[in-house]
């Protein structure tokens, strides 16, 4: 189950716009990753939008199965990161995610400065929270009703990690 992180390079455009017009995969994705996703919206992506130092592809036998990304805060955020990520839908459950956020962990704990990170899921992805429990991070609390999505309002859960418990 092999899988690595690359950079996005042109020629993912169709498999992005294949795996993102899936309202699974969308369900709980933040709203600023446009649906439906067209080939205008990956286009800009791969050109200007995962250009962000910390924004990988995440590929198996050569195709593009999902993203993973940690974004540098500012200011007294500086040390700080915020991780995201998806899948595709037909590589769910078979362990991707937790092999993607793993070897993002230790770019980020061998390779930065940074001192944590921490990822806000919506309350309702039960498979999101239990990826961040095995792969180390602690609950830290609950944002009520942080995150608004179609029109629906969401609690956040804000998971966290200290770099320095796993260098």
């Amino acid at each position: 189950m092999a899988i690595s992180l690359r950079r996005f390079v042109q020629g993912d455009e169709h498999a992005l716009v294949s795996l993102l017009n899936n309202a699974q995969v969308q369900r709980f994705l933040s709203p600023k990753i446009p649906y439906p996703y067209t080939e205008a919206d990956a286009s800009w992506w791969v050109r200007e939008g995962a250009q962000s130092e910390h924004i990988y592809a995440i590929e198996h036998d050569n195709e593009l199965i999902g993203c993973i990304s940690a974004t540098v805060g500012q200011f007294e955020y500086a040390k700080s990161a915020e991780v995201g990520y998806w899948l595709g839908q037909p590589y769910w459950h078979q362990g991707f995610a937790s092999e993607a956020l793993q070897q993002l962990l230790n770019k980020l704990a061998h390779g930065t400065d940074l001192l944590r990170l921490h990822a806000v899921v919506f309350a309702g992805n039960k498979a999101s929270q239990a990826l961040l429990a095995r792969c180390g991070f602690v609950l830290e609390g609950q944002l009520r009703q942080a995150i608004v999505k179609q029109g629906q309002r969401f609690d956040g859960l804000i998971y966290g990690l200290l770099l320095d418990d796993i260098r």
